[in-house]
């Protein structure tokens, strides 16, 4: 079959799954759309060293042809990431804005270095002797929270304002910075240079604030045409401009896409959506990017699950997967909990917001994308044919599917407690401002 047939087949699936879902199931849709393929994936498996049916070989051949890492990161990243723009509030964001940033770079670079040292130290206490900066590279690809799949699961959740701006802001931002600093390293490990800390600083500056300045060129170039007519079909034709030929563009001036999608769509979602669009057609805009979000989205969702069809799994692997978990687990509590150490220091916050940000920081198709961008034949053990692609990759899986089965799906009782107590601090501020106006009006009536 064609990519083209085959992803037809893989949206139709996705699609049954959903309504599935909807009809007999209570899950999050990306969620049961997640379980539904690793279970087919599993089923075709079983199948085949059952001797029912061969069919992994031909699945997997067609998962290859798809090549997934593409098919993300230089194609449907850009819609999804626009989409996730669009939806951002700016007056709440301006609130967080450091918050933010420091989430977004600063407990990103701790967590990769956090991640690198510990799988260093694991690996040479069980005799597996994977580089250094392989193990910085899987910190760099796991440590960023995944845009997709935050914005996926955690969005419908209505979660208390300041934690899901966080939540949401970080995962836009670190996804861009995130890939940035994943392909510094990327050039360290298997570049044909010898890097400096001029030319690491240089490609690390080029990319990410070259991609939010042309993001921001880029924003304010289709406000104005956006603004320029009154068509709605033509105003809803421009923004798909921007994650297409915008986003290849990026590409091409070698500046960070995913950073300019979000801050071309925070633009068009903000500034544009006030200004350059009638109200038939802020309408129009909402509702055709969350049908383009969600039908990408369930694509996506379902190649992660039935990635598990394209590698093999040693002994090792499982080790390192097992260890994987827990490791970016701590890593992302502890980049958290540092974080809001200084925060503390300036406002208050819930108090469950460390732990709603360290189990709600979901990891997704991204960070598989770029475990499979790492070249194949760089072998660690070579007498059992396992290289550092296999390694990263079956510790990325581990994560990855842990991250949206079990996290995703038990996150909404934390932000039911996060909101409980938001409104028995509104009960008690109003008491407290209903006990001090009685007693104003008691001092007011002794004074007369």
């Amino acid at each position: 079959m064609s990519v083209y047939s085959t992803l037809c087949f893989l949206a139709a699936i996705a699609i049954f799954i959903a309504f599935i879902n909807s009809k007999i199931g209570k899950m999050q849709t990306t969620i049961a759309i997640t379980a539904g393929s690793i279970i087919l994936s599993l089923g075709i498996v079983v199948a085949g060293q059952s001797g029912w049916f061969h069919l992994e070989a031909i699945a997997a051949e067609q998962l290859n042809n798809i090549n997934f890492e593409s098919f993300l990161l230089k194609g449907i990243l850009g819609f999804l990431l626009f989409a996730g723009g669009l939806g951002i509030k700016l007056g709440h964001m301006k609130d967080q804005k450091w918050e933010i940033t420091v989430l977004a770079l600063v407990a990103t670079l701790f967590s990769t270095a956090f991640i690198g040292g510990v799988l260093w130290g694991f690996c040479q206490l069980i005799g597996i002797p994977l580089d250094f900066i392989y193990c910085l590279l899987f910190g760099a690809l796991i440590s960023p929270t995944d845009p997709i799949a935050v914005l996926a699961i955690v969005k419908n959740l209505d979660a208390p304002q300041r934690i899901s701006t966080q939540i949401e802001g970080e995962s836009l931002f670190n996804d861009g910075f995130g890939l940035v600093i994943f392909m510094t390293l990327f050039t360290v490990a298997f570049g044909t240079e010898v890097p400096t800390v001029s030319s690491v600083t240089q490609l690390f500056l080029h990319e990410a604030i070259g991609g939010i300045l042309y993001g921001f060129a880029l924003g304010l170039i289709f406000h104005y045409l956006i603004s320029s007519t009154n068509d709605h079909s033509m105003e809803l034709l421009l923004t798909i401009a921007i994650p297409t030929a915008g986003y290849v563009f990026a590409d091409i001036i070698h500046v960070s896409g995913p950073l300019a999608m979000v801050v071309a769509g925070i633009m068009i979602g903000n500034w544009t959506r006030q200004k350059g669009f009638s109200p038939e057609s802020e309408y129009h805009l909402d509702h055709f990017w969350e049908l383009v979000d969600e039908f990408l989205n369930g694509i996506l969702f379902l190649l992660i699950g039935m990635a598990m069809l394209l590698f093999s799994f040693h002994k090792e692997d499982w080790i390192l997967m097992v260890f994987a978990i827990p490791l970016v687990l701590v890593a992302r509590y502890l980049s958290v909990k540092f974080s809001y150490l200084f925060f503390n220091r300036f406002r208050s916050y819930n108090p469950l917001s460390v732990t709603i940000l360290t189990w709600g920081g979901l990891r997704g198709g991204l960070a598989l994308a770029m475990a499979l961008a790492i070249p194949a034949g760089v072998y660690v053990i070579p007498d059992k044919n396992i290289d550092v692609r296999e390694i990263i990759l079956v510790m990325t899986y581990s994560v990855v599917v842990f991250s949206i089965l079990v996290q995703g799906s038990t996150i909404t009782g934390l932000i039911h407690k996060a909101k409980a107590w938001e409104a028995e601090q509104l009960v008690k501020k109003s008491e407290a401002e209903s006990v001090a106006t009685q007693s104003n009006e008691a001092v007011d009536k002794t004074d007369k």
